[in-house]
């Protein structure tokens, strides 16, 4: 994301419509029950034009996708104006004009070639520039190839495995205390300080709640009101006050329900193997941070891929990766594991600080202190009331 972003006006949680919406208020309640459809991005927003009937998360996603593309914030699309109010988002910009006719432009492209399939987007083109390039870099062409970005690896038939996916989760299922110690773990509450674009890079409160098997509430203690996302080991939602999202409270469906739930999971390591599935190894070798590490991925019960990432020397997770689809392309999801600390009394070690990265923000969980197999009300992990 782009450093020009800042305030709170940046909750990595949610971000208005590039193409022209503003909040309808009278619709920007509580959620439908999960019996219903979720809330789709032209019941939450008005004008919306090329993105109508996804739910508003996903929407929310296609802003980013826009956003990394193009390395603008949302001030750039919308105008200096829409800092101050939802409303103004709705102010007709050229730069809200063009972005309509691209999409048009791009859809056309993929129905074309590509069955429809979005093998071109935004980035396809722009890659981080407003204005794609037309004539070739001799600078780049004469200089050293950049390293493999770790998000767009994919595994090769001709990389020897020396390793398993079986081997390399055994080891790091040791590397964090053995089997019997991880199966202790049932469940844990935490607290510690959260920053991130949202917080206008301000350390604020955060509490963690989990229970096992795949249960898990996070409580950001925001200046203007708590952010909170929950997952009950069924639904998932995602909670905050007004003047950090313009949708209060939405229910997370299709990949975002997939990406709630593996948060919840990987809360308790000891079940590892049997959360993903179909797991691959053969991705060529690569360096994070001059540290080599060992990659395998796995799919969801829902089918979507999962990169999980091992170091070599220590042998614990040390990033994940999944994706989500928007309609305009598909974006990554990165959650940076490290600080492996001791869990008191059970001989096993959790990451103390992880650090999550998507197109609508990067915020950063630092915990101070955890407290494991405590009893945890089932509510704290249901529909929240936003503040």
């Amino acid at each position: 994301m782009s450093g020009r972003r800042s305030g709170l006006w940046l909750a990595g949680l949610l971000t208005l419509s590039l193409l022209g919406a503003t909040v309808a208020r009278g619709q920007a309640g509580p959620a439908a029950p999960a019996a219903q459809k979720p809330l789709l991005s032209e019941q939450a927003f008005k004008d919306v034009r090329e993105l109508r009937g996804i739910p508003v998360k996903e929407f929310m996603e296609t802003m980013g996708f826009f956003s990394a593309s193009l390395a603008l914030n949302c001030s750039d699309c919308h105008s200096e104006a829409s800092g101050a109010s939802w409303a103004r988002y709705a102010d007709e910009t050229p730069l809200k004009q063009k972005s309509r006719a691209m999409i048009r432009m791009m859809n056309a492209i993929n129905k074309t070639n590509f069955g429809g399939a979005p093998f071109v987007t935004c980035f396809t083109c722009h890659r981080g520039s407003q204005r794609p390039k037309a004539i070739p870099s001799l600078a780049l062409q004469y200089s050293v190839p950049p390293d493999e970005d770790p998000d767009e690896i994919a595994p090769h038939p001709a990389v020897r495995v020396t390793m398993t996916a079986d081997q390399i989760l055994d080891r790091y299922i040791q590397a964090i205390g053995g089997a019997a110690a991880a199966a202790r773990l049932t469940s844990y509450t935490a607290k510690g300080t959260y920053e991130g674009f949202d917080s206008d890079f301000e350390q604020v409160p955060v509490e963690i709640y989990a229970r096992a098997p795949d249960m898990r509430a996070t409580v950001i203690k925001m200046r203007g009101g708590d952010v909170i996302t929950t997952h009950d080991g069924r639904e998932a939602w995602a909670a905050g006050p007004q003047d950090l999202t313009p949708v209060t409270l939405i229910s997370l469906v299709g990949e975002s329900l997939d990406g709630a739930r593996l948060d919840a999971q990987l809360s308790f390591p000891g079940q590892i193997k049997q959360i993903l599935t179909d797991w691959r190894t053969g991705f060529p070798p690569l360096t994070i941070d001059d540290r080599a590490v060992d990659v395998i991925d796995g799919r969801t019960a829902r089918g979507s891929r999962v990169k999980l990432y091992f170091d070599k020397a220590t042998g614990f997770l040390v990033r994940s990766v999944r994706y989500s689809r928007t309609a305009v392309g598909t974006v990554p999801i990165t959650v940076v594991y490290s600080n492996y600390s001791d869990v008191p009394g059970l001989g096993m070690k959790l990451p103390f600080t992880f650090q999550v990265t998507w197109t609508n923000g990067r915020g950063t969980y630092t915990l101070t202190s955890l407290q494991p197999n405590v009893a945890i009300d089932a509510a704290r992990f249901g529909r929240p009331t936003p503040p």
